[in-house]
């Protein structure tokens, strides 16, 4: 069975989008995974097909109503995990993907508005994602993230098993920087080791370059893989001072 996605969204027409290109979109074509969409509004009951309604309490905007979300979602009720795309979620981070990508799919809720009736989460088993410290007008750019971060682990979607394996967040860490060809340009040359051949000073290159930019430019991952260094393994028994 591949991988299968269901989306419930107000806007179907905006998938697979750029899902539909590269690796994904030839993944697709190759039925390495599928994606099915689910149209919220024809679960509405009244004449307007209505979705939405005032925030109770007052205030701006509108939100998406608890009952119509839940028929939609009940429609397609299944063993696969449900996420809502949504900023008051937990970050979306690559262990979370690859128990996602592992899995037989995913079912995502795309909020649009206000967001959901928090009656929704309480009556239902979903859970809460984002994708950054942002509001976007909706959760299908969200879902689209997700998918692609998904996709893209799937058996033989990627060129080489391998590919994956050093990049940004699978070792808690940021990547290495990269260089290619040529050597020189605008008088920047590729570093030395890199042009070396010595297989070990590479490989303590890139992890001591690793290090340092996460330490520079993500200290929240670095105080993480800190942490995590320090600890004893699982089962480890401490010892009396």
């Amino acid at each position: 069975m591949p991988f299968r996605a269901t989306v419930l969204t107000l806007y179907p027409e905006m998938f697979p989008g750029p899902l539909g290109h590269s690796l994904a979109g030839r993944a697709l074509r190759e039925e390495r995974w599928a994606i099915d969409l689910v149209q919220i509004r024809d679960f509405a009951t009244d004449r307007h097909r209505s979705v939405d309604d005032t925030p109770a309490g007052g205030g701006a905007g509108m939100v998406l109503r608890a009952d119509v979300v839940a028929a939609a979602l009940d429609s397609v009720a299944d063993a696969r995990p449900v996420v809502a795309m949504t900023p008051r979620g937990r970050p979306l981070t690559q262990p979370r993907v690859r128990a996602l990508a592992a899995g037989g799919g995913v079912t995502i809720l795309c909020g649009r508005f206000e967001g959901f009736d928090e009656r929704l989460f309480e009556g239902r088993d979903i859970e809460e994602v984002a994708i950054g410290d942002y509001v976007l007008s909706g959760g299908e750019m969200g879902a689209l993230v997700l998918l692609d971060a998904c996709v893209r682990l799937l058996p033989g979607v990627m060129g080489a098993a391998s590919s994956g394996d050093e990049e940004s967040f699978e070792s808690g860490l940021l990547e290495y920087p990269h260089y290619t060809r040529p050597v020189t340009w605008e008088g920047r040359t590729i570093p030395e080791v890199l042009r070396s051949g010595d297989h070990a000073r590479i490989a303590a290159w890139r992890k001591s370059m690793a290090e340092t930019d996460t330490r520079l430019r993500r200290p929240d991952l670095w105080e993480r893989h800190e942490g995590a260094r320090v600890q004893p393994p699982s089962g480890a028994r401490r010892t009396k001072d």
